[in-house]
């Protein structure tokens, strides 16, 4: 079994309080236990891969920008690593198992190399980290399901704006497409 670890948006705009589309207090709690995850993936010799939201200023064409304020906007401090991760990421970045996908819509697949990738490093099993679990994070996993990909969810290292939707995404994930929920 190869594995990769996939964290999903973990930056300043999802997580800070002063971020443009932030969770708050749910992301900002999962800082230490999404650093401590991806760090031991690390150790384990696992492919990392951020998976990280990217829009540019005025894109009036993007559907989210009808859904949502801008954020994650290219050329800011916004699309930054938040906390620990971003010290992780500025360490490791020249390491060959550690990479950076530029992300357009939710899923870390839509319009990406990640495919590709992750194939041609035989990789079969997919450990998803990040924010939002009942949107980008869902969305990987839906995608990666479809691909015939293992998923596993560490629990401690994603969140949700609310904590309804955060155990929405939680149970939908394990119940209809066989995700490991690891506590």
């Amino acid at each position: 079994m190869t594995k990769a670890l996939i964290s999903i948006d973990y930056t300043y705009d999802f997580v800070a309080d002063k971020g443009k589309l932030t969770a708050g207090a749910p992301a900002q709690a999962i800082s230490e236990a999404i650093a401590q995850v991806t760090q031991q993936a690390y150790d384990n010799g696992d492919y990392i891969f951020f998976a990280i939201d990217g829009h540019d200023e005025g894109d009036a064409f993007h559907p989210e920008s009808n859904l949502f304020p801008p954020h994650n906007l290219r050329g800011t401090s916004g699309r930054d690593l938040y906390g620990p991760l971003g010290e992780f990421y500025q360490k490791h970045q020249e390491n060959p198992r550690v990479f950076w996908l530029d992300k357009r819509h939710y899923s870390a697949f839509s319009g990406t190399d990640l495919d590709i990738r992750l194939r041609e490093r035989r990789v079969d099993t997919l450990v998803l980290t990040g924010v939002l679990t009942d949107i980008c994070v869902l969305h990987t996993a839906i995608d990666a399901y479809n691909l015939g990909y293992r998923i596993e969810v560490v629990k401690s290292a994603v969140a949700s704006l609310n904590q309804e939707n955060h155990q929405f995404a939680l149970n939908h994930l394990q119940n209809v497409l066989g995700a490991i929920i690891i506590e």
